[in-house]
């Protein structure tokens, strides 16, 4: 019996027949049962609406639908589910509960539920869901143990290159496989410790276009051999699963590009450069413009675009490519936001303007999709780049002689702040960001001439998004020079302006 076998045999003991009256759950355990049939349905449509393609891709929804209905999804994955999906929930099931708490006890269960002596697809696709549910709840180390747990058992099974007997297996292991990738840089950098896929291998296949991926079944393309031994091994073997149009594929490309970002801003840090590595800057702007440039008309970030991804069921995943894209650009270009002055010269001039840039058309970007039906994102990390952006408002705010551009970053603090607060009702972990937004307040009020210099508490403020920072030292503190840059003074700003923002 294969491994996956092992565990669908292992599962079948915790399984029963359902009706939608009785808990979706038996033998758990001695562990909290799941809500009703009805109600399992209906978190799981709004688990695919909110949080699959924006936090990782696990599943295919018809594949997904369809074994829930034959009662064929393992427990852990089910709890997992609805511990991500119960806090979007407006059903009467949840009435008296908190969004932020909801999830708690079906994590547990989740957790108490998943073997990780069982290495399998399954087993894979649990760990990602448990991982993300311990970020949620602001716990870095829990979520870095998960997702480390479900990058080996990747690597042990050889994900991508396995043996598959349809098309929609290949596909799942290949998205599987990338998530993985894509969440090993995130979480590794927010917790600065090594990724654990550091040489992942070249000849993958990126994933094919969603609406073809969404319409693969389970008896399409039967082969005994693996998908790699009949030329299937490249993008264009088959035209009807073309990548050039996928928008998970544009996220995998800009992730390559997320990491040499966080590699060469911790090597600036750790190699104390009093100036940035501008040519090293420069190329990575020219990769991202490049990115941007090659992209399909129907793909570019305007309101149609948008529109047309909506009507697919895409809008959400066509909005969190775009929010990569801004906040990898505003990564880049932000330590020139530190001694951005006239005196620049050559490419490096137009740095401190294009973080500006990057930080605008993110909020924008945040703006059009919960002015959009069907579009609305709500994943915890769009926490985390909107702060970002806010303190590039901020810069905006203290060093503009600009007053249209000043009344207009103010506009996108207040905005962001109310989205915020709307994002910290759902996600625990939000209590970070603003915890680390006030902290930056407060060294633009302790010291505004150092508060953007990209040094070792920028570099955990900008990247460790998964734990609060402490106060940034004071100018006392530095143990390098300093590039003179000089505050405005004469625009009225109000030293209680953003404590009054903040909030209590």
């Amino acid at each position: 019996m294969s491994i996956d076998g092992q565990q669908s045999s292992q599962q079948g003991k915790l399984q029963r027949r359902l009706t939608h009256d009785s808990p979706a759950s038996l033998d758990n355990g001695g562990g909290i049962d799941l809500p009703p049939v009805a109600v399992c349905s209906h978190l799981v449509t709004i688990y695919f609406d909110y949080v699959h393609d924006q936090l990782h891709t696990l599943f295919q929804k018809p594949a997904f639908m369809a074994d829930m209905s034959m009662n064929q999804i393992s427990p852990a994955i089910m709890f997992g589910v609805v511990a991500l999906s119960a806090r979007f929930s407006s059903h009467e099931y949840f009435t008296g509960q908190s969004p932020r708490t909801r999830a708690v006890a079906y994590a547990r269960q989740a957790a108490a539920l998943f073997d990780p002596s069982v290495v399998s697809l399954t087993s894979i696709q649990t760990a990602v869901l448990l991982g993300a549910c311990r970020i949620v709840e602001g716990d870095a180390y829990g979520e870095s143990i998960y997702y480390g747990i479900g990058c080996r058992m990747a690597q042990l099974l050889d994900l991508p290159h396995r043996n598959c007997s349809t098309r929609l297996e290949r596909e799942i292991n290949i998205r599987v496989w990338y998530t993985l990738c894509m969440i090993d840089e995130w979480s590794s950098t927010g917790v600065g410790v090594p990724k654990q896929i550091t040489s992942p291998p070249t000849d993958v296949a990126l994933p094919c276009e969603e609406m073809a991926f969404l319409q693969l079944r389970s008896h399409d393309f039967s082969a005994s051999a693996s998908p790699w031994d009949e030329g299937m091994s490249t993008i264009s073997s088959t035209s009807s699963l073309s990548s050039s149009s996928s928008l998970l594929a544009q996220m995998i490309l800009l992730n390559h590009i997320l990491s040499d970002v966080n590699k060469l801003n911790k090597r600036s840090v750790d190699d104390r450069m009093l100036f940035p590595d501008d040519n090293a800057v420069h190329a990575l702007s020219e990769r991202l413009d490049a990115w941007e440039a090659e992209l399909p008309p129907f793909m570019r970030d305007d309101r149609s675009n948008l529109a047309h991804y909506a009507g697919q069921g895409l809008g959400r995943i066509f909005v969190a490519v775009y929010l990569g894209y801004y906040h990898f650009g505003q990564l880049l270009f932000y330590q020139y936001l530190h001694g951005a002055s006239d005196e620049m010269e050559g490419f490096t001039s137009d740095f401190p303007r294009r973080c500006k840039y990057h930080a605008a058309k993110l909020c924008n970007m945040v703006y059009a999709a919960l002015d959009t039906p069907g579009c609305d994102v709500l994943y915890n990390m769009v926490g985390h780049v909107l702060v970002v952006a806010s303190t590039v408002q901020i810069h905006t705010v203290l060093f503009s002689t600009d007053d249209d551009e000043i009344a207009a970053a103010r506009q996108r603090l207040e905005r962001n702040y109310t989205i915020l607060l709307r994002l910290r009702d759902l996600w625990p972990s939000l209590d970070f960001c603003m915890m680390r937004l006030q902290a930056f307040h407060k060294a633009c009020r302790s010291s505004m001439d150092t508060s953007f210099r990209l040094d070792k508490w920028m570099l955990t403020f900008l990247s460790e998004f998964a734990k609060p920072v402490d106060d940034k030292p004071t100018e006392a503190d530095w143990a390098i020079g300093d590039i003179a840059i000089t505050p405005r003074s004469d625009f009225g700003f109000n030293p209680t302006y953003f404590e009054e923002l903040m909030g209590p």
